[in-house]
């Protein structure tokens, strides 16, 4: 511990690693290849090669092999080591030093109030993936829930393949809009209470430090919008993102909120954002 702990702290001196494991921390608990890492953080591949050793070296990251490639992210058990010997050690325990960073650990025991939530879908361009997810739950959350969607980088107008399909399963259109996620920053912007990222593009992109810590996932799924081929073939990939939006949000919708604490309620949405196969529509 003695050793260790300084070297972690060492190695996240450097901007571009710290930004490296910011970057799989928001992504945890996924396992990111090489390739997008370095096309998200855009490093050539050795010095990507270069800054992973050092987090592994450090005890920070770990390496797996799918196939032929190899996938990264944190060693959690790791980052709660050193965030808990930063937290007994260096503050001794008190929380009037050191409140922010044991939000989730005073809060954990906790559950959240039985009250009308929040949430907000975030992808890159806004006009379908997120779209979708701003629809349905509001279709299936009745008034649980306020939605919301924003885009990164929000394309001017909502995608054509989404609008209709959206139209052809009887939902309500008009309030859709493509929306920067600026619009939810901020003392006039709804106070959140989930977040979620439907693209990995997004999820990879430093989002802001929204108010109040809301319950964080992500969701990710291929993005229909890229979809190639026949008009039926687009078509039938803007049905399968639909579709396994559709089954996330049920499943979100079913959890039991007001009962869950903070790290329940963390994993649940987490365990749903693992559900990798497509579902019918």
């Amino acid at each position: 511990m003695k050793t260790e702990i300084p070297h972690r702290l060492t190695t996240l001196g450097h901007p571009q690693r710290l930004a490296l494991f910011r970057l799989l921390m928001r992504r945890y608990p996924d396992r990111l290849p090489a390739g997008e890492i370095a096309e998200a953080m855009g490093l050539k591949p050795s010095t990507l090669s270069a800054y992973l050793a050092a987090l592994m070296q450090a005890g920070l990251a770990v390496q797996t092999r799918v196939g032929t490639s190899l996938h990264y992210t944190v060693d959690m058990a790791a980052v709660r080591q050193t965030l808990d010997y930063l937290f007994l050690d260096c503050c001794r325990g008190r929380p009037e030093l050191c409140g922010p960073l044991v939000f989730p650990l005073i809060e954990g025991s906790t559950p959240m109030a039985d009250q009308k939530y929040n949430v907000l879908f975030i992808c890159t361009g806004n006009s379908a993936r997120s779209i979708f997810a701003e629809t349905l739950l509001r279709s299936l959350g009745g008034d649980r829930f306020n939605a919301y969607s924003a885009g990164t980088r929000p394309q001017s107008e909502l995608n054509p393949f989404a609008v209709r399909l959206l139209e052809k399963k009887g939902h309500d259109i008009g309030p859709l809009r493509a929306k920067n996620v600026n619009e939810f920053i901020g003392p006039d912007a709804p106070h959140l209470d989930f977040v979620f990222t439907v693209c990995n593009q997004a999820a990879n992109e430093e989002c802001p430090a929204w108010e109040g810590q809301p319950i964080s996932g992500h969701w990710g799924m291929e993005d229909p919008v890229k979809a190639e081929g026949s008009e039926a073939q687009k078509a039938l990939a803007f049905q399968q993102a639909y579709g396994a939006l559709k089954h996330r949000i049920t499943a979100f919708t079913a959890l039991p909120l007001a009962t869950l604490d903070r790290i329940a309620l963390q994993s649940a949405v987490d365990e749903i954002g693992r559900e990798k196969e497509d579902h019918a529509p």
